[in-house]
């Protein structure tokens, strides 16, 4: 989103002030332009024979979001049995979606094998269930380096405490339960977190699975999951994704030349295509002076974007409705009964009550994050594509709130 003629439009020509207008506030917009420029900046960062990107749609699971990223040549990386389903909907081949659960019952793996797609098993209980029971189905494994990356602890997950994956130290384990049980292994993954930008924990973690993987003799593919950061604001840093690129094809053409075959390498990127691409939209409901603070309260909170609340994380925050006016300091926050405060002493453009503010970076883990605390409707969501704009889901009701709730008319049970 730029100012054109003194006015923010989206691809130069949408205005979002008329999308508020329209589908009110709050509101989530995408920006499919935004996705199209991530994903190719990580396809062509990548030189190899057999490559393949998985959008991990944990980070934004629209449907039509969905069909947009299939378009691009982009699988599916999923977590949950309802991911593996959404994307079936959206149109993947099952052979297209890899299923990376954690702590779920075999009972939901087996339905996820049910639907065709790749398996990809992350502890050795279910690995021996599984193989046991089903020797003949092919599965990836879930490899945890030992490697302690991401923005924040919450979203480390590769580290010797993780509850994800299986230590690559328990490999002789590992061996003997795909031998005991003749289980086919065709993949190895692994993810070691969020927002990382030393690109050497990339280089690490793949040393680590690559030598994993000489172990296995039938591989089709090694998947180094993603984690990489993007700017959350002016001047921010992020990952070099063309230097990784040229430093990871190079390190596996040299491994699959030793391997004797060519292998797949997979990435599965989520907020990396689509965190740039959202913007939510807020309107001011009050300005409120303190003795010590000015506080904006818009008519949004946790319930929507919780990402502040809950990683700490930074969401560059400017005046839609004004943008040209003088900048002033503000604290901005939000109307639930928590602490629920999106920005402290920012500078932005003088705010006035009934103003429409807009987060940045909000197309990743912000709607698929949100709630229904307090008794908030969620908000719609808006995709613009090719200069057009279309919802893509509508604003909650009422109805929505207690259609899965049951009246019990306890008050007139009879005494016996």
């Amino acid at each position: 989103m730029e100012l054109v003629n003194g006015s923010y439009r989206i691809q130069g020509v949408v205005d979002p002030l008329e999308l508020c207008e329209k589908f009110d506030c709050p509101l989530y917009v995408y920006d499919t332009s935004i996705i199209k420029r991530q994903y190719d900046k990580l396809s062509n960062s990548i030189v190899l024979p057999k490559y393949k990107i998985n959008y991990a749609c944990k980070a934004l699971n629209n449907i039509n979001i969905l069909r947009y990223i299939k378009t691009l040549g982009a699988g599916l990386d999923t977590v949950s049995i309802q991911e593996v389903k959404i994307g079936l909907k959206a149109g993947f081949a099952p052979d297209d979606i890899i299923y990376t659960p954690n702590c779920v019952s075999l009972k939901e793996i087996e339905d996820a094998m049910n639907l065709g797609v790749k398996i990809n098993i992350d502890n050795l209980s279910i690995l021996e269930q599984f193989g046991h029971l089903y020797p003949d189905y092919p599965v990836c494994v879930r490899i945890n380096p030992h490697i302690f990356a991401g923005g924040n602890s919450k979203i480390s997950v590769g580290h010797i405490d993780s509850k994800f994956g299986i230590s690559f130290h328990q490999v002789p384990h590992l061996k003997r339960v795909v031998e005991t049980t003749n289980l086919k292994v065709e993949g190895l993954h692994m993810h070691t977190g969020s927002d990382i930008l030393d690109i050497e924990v990339f280089i690490q973690g793949c040393e680590i699975l690559l030598n994993t993987a000489k172990e296995f003799k039938d591989l089709e593919y090694i998947d180094l999951g993603s984690g990489f950061k993007v700017p959350y604001k002016e001047n921010d840093i992020s990952t070099d994704i063309q230097e990784l690129g040229e430093r990871i094809s190079q390190r596996f053409k040299a491994f699959c030349t030793d391997y004797g075959k060519e292998l797949t390498l997979m990435f599965e990127p989520g907020k990396f295509l689509v965190s740039e691409s959202g913007y939510f939209f807020s309107k001011v409901n009050v300005v409120k002076q303190t003795i010590s603070m000015v506080f904006a309260g818009i008519d949004s909170g946790l319930n929507h974007l919780i990402r502040p609340m809950f990683y700490g994380s930074h969401h560059e925050i400017f005046n839609v409705s004004q943008p040209n006016n003088k900048p002033r300091i503000y604290t901005i926050v939000g109307y639930i009964c928590e602490t629920d405060t999106f920005g402290a002493n920012r500078k932005i453009s003088e705010i006035s009550e009934g103003d429409i503010l807009c987060f940045k970076n909000a197309g990743a883990y912000c709607q698929t994050m949100a709630s229904n605390y307090n008794s908030r409707y969620r908000p719609a969501e808006v995709m613009v594509h090719d200069g057009e704009y279309y919802l893509i889901r509508a604003r909650e009701t009422m109805e929505d709130l207690l259609r899965n709730q049951i009246e019990v008319n306890f008050f007139e049970k009879s005494i016996v």
